[in-house]
Parts: C-alpha cells; sequence; structure tokens
C-alpha cells in the first residue's frame, strides 16, 4: 500500500518530466552497461542495484521507488532474477515510465539446485552470461527505447550495431578457444554458468552446498577433492565475494588452484573507473577457463 502511494504520488510529480528527455534506470550491472552502450551520449543512464549487494537478494527502498518514478525507462533482466518486478509492474504510472524486460524471448533452464530454485522459483536467471544471449538483451533494449523515442531510432540503431559487433567478436573468440577441447568439464562453486557452457558445449559442474556465505564440511571437502582426482581437475573457481579463507581451504584440501569466475552480478565503482566494462571481464574470465578447456 505505502509503496503504491510513493508510486502513485511520484508519477504526478514526474509528469515534468519531458518527453524527449532519456533518464533510464537499469537495475544491475550488466542491464547498466548494455543500456549504456546503446544510449551512448543522448541520455543519463542509472544503475539502482549497487556491486556490494547481490542481485538475487536485492529489494528495492522506498527511495528508489520514488527515483524510478523520476525515470522515463526502468530496464531489468528478467523476473526469475529481480522476483520484485511484478509489485513495480502493478503500481508505476506505464504512461511515465517504460518498462523494458530485456530477455523477453529468450528460454530459460530449469536451475538445477534447491537453494536456486529457492531464489528463481525453479529458473536459471544468469542469461547475460552468455555472449550470444547479451546480444539479444542488447537487441531488446534497443527496441524498447527506440519505442519510447523513436525521434532517436538512428542513433540507438547505429549504437546497438556498433555494440553487437563487439559482443558478436566476443561469442566468436570463446567459439575458437573451445571448439577443439578435449577436456570440456570446468568446476566452479555457483553454478551461474549454464548458458554458457550450452554454447559451447562446455559442461560445468557446481560444488553442491558450497556457497560465498558458508565454509565447507569437512565431508564436502573430501567428496570435491576425490571429484577432482576422478576427473584430473586442476582448477576449481570461485566468485569475488568468496572469502580466501574458504579459497585457501579448498586449495589445500583438494591440491588445485583456485581462480575467479565471474557472474558479473556488479561491478565495483573503482573497476568501472579504470575501464572495466562486460567485455572486459568476459574476457578474463575466458583467460581464466582455459586454463582448465584445453
Amino acid at each position: 500500500m505505502v509503496l503504491g502511494m510513493i508510486v502513485g504520488c511520484g508519477s504526478l510529480s514526474s509528469n515534468k518530466l519531458k518527453e524527449s528527455e532519456v533518464k533510464v534506470m537499469t537495475t544491475f550491472y550488466p542491464m547498466y552497461d548494455f543500456t549504456k552502450n546503446v544510449v551512448g551520449k543522448e541520455g543519463s543512464v542509472e544503475l539502482m542495484i549497487p556491486a556490494t549487494v547481490e542481485p538475487h537478494e536485492f529489494e528495492p527502498s522506498v527511495k528508489d521507488m520514488a527515483n524510478l518514478t523520476e525515470m522515463s525507462v526502468f530496464i531489468y533482466n528478467s523476473k526469475n532474477l529481480e522476483t520484485w518486478v511484478s509489485q513495480v509492474e502493478k503500481t508505476i504510472d506505464s504512461k511515465n515510465t517504460e518498462m523494458i524486460n530485456a530477455s523477453k524471448g529468450i528460454n530459460f533452464l530449469e536451475s538445477s539446485h534447491h537453494e536456486e530454485e529457492h531464489h528463481y522459483k525453479g529458473k536459471d536467471p544468469h542469461v547475460w552470461l552468455s555472449p550470444r544471449l547479451a546480444m539479444k538483451e542488447v537487441k531488446n533494449i534497443c527496441e524498447g527505447l527506440v519505442k519510447k523515442f523513436p525521434n532517436k531510432k538512428k542513433v540507438f540503431i547505429k549504437n546497438a550495431q556498433d555494440y553487437l559487433k563487439r559482443l558478436k567478436q566476443l561469442d566468436a573468440d570463446y567459439k575458437t578457444a573451445f571448439q577443439n577441447a578435449h577436456a570440456r568439464k570446468f568446476v566452479t562453486s555457483h553454478a551461474a554458468f549454464s548458458y554458457l557452457a550450452k554454447d559451447y558445449d562446455l559442461e560445468q559442474i557446481a560444488i553442491t552446498g558450497v556457497s560465498p556465505e558458508e565454509e565447507p564440511t569437512s565431508a564436502r571437502l573430501v567428496e570435491l577433492k576425490q571429484y577432482v582426482e576422478k576427473e584430473k581437475i586442476q582448477v576449481i573457481y570461485f566468485e569475488e565475494t568468496v572469502s580466501s579463507k574458504i579459497a585457501k581451504t579448498l586449495a589445500k584440501e583438494a591440491g588445485v588452484a583456485i581462480e575467479v569466475l565471474s557472474p558479473l552480478e556488479g561491478l565495483p565503482e573503482s573497476e568501472i573507473k579504470a575501464g572495466k566494462d562486460y567485455l572486459s571481464v568476459m574476457r578474463e574470465n575466458l583467460k581464466s577457463l582455459q586454463r582448465t578447456i584445453k
């Protein structure tokens, strides 16, 4: 009820927003980066979910909702990740703020992990980690922006085409890197790379029960060690959020190297300022994966 009142009040004041003003709110980092590449210099793009917050756990604050009413466009990945979007849909003034579902038309894979089913209602939301599906999301974002701002159609399409060429090259580089690989399995702590694995004929093995929030039990470490020895796995991949203590324990017990494989759910401001973006981090992921997949 409070959410409805805030959104309702906000939409009255935001009628002052000029029809031609491109003010975009995006949910988390990949949506932000994709959108910035399409919008270019034609407007402002903001990020709702900071890099320090897990997108899976995020719930918008009263302030977030008030900010949203001042935007001409709101872009999200999917209701499988941003589950709260359904509530926004019911309360936001759609005449003022256009909502764009970046994953429109994408077929989601079933999640294979119980803890993920809890968060994602049985669907795996990590589509942005496939360069091919990232291209689909960029096209959806461009289409939605053109619908809202038809007078900027040419520049948005040109910007999107330029960025899509770079994504296509990224896809080609992944394909080339793995097309003749003999060892095609990689072990991760978080089952975020199912779409990437599917596209390049790889096999992702997630360490069930090992999450950034908890330390693995000794039984889990024994199980992992046995699997690693059997499959001759040399590297186990973790997210940046995993504490070094867990990484060191696993490395010691399993006798393997630890390497970061980023799910790109957030990119710290310092890294953005240093020039990192979706493309550069995906290229870092490619180099990391090549340590295992040969």
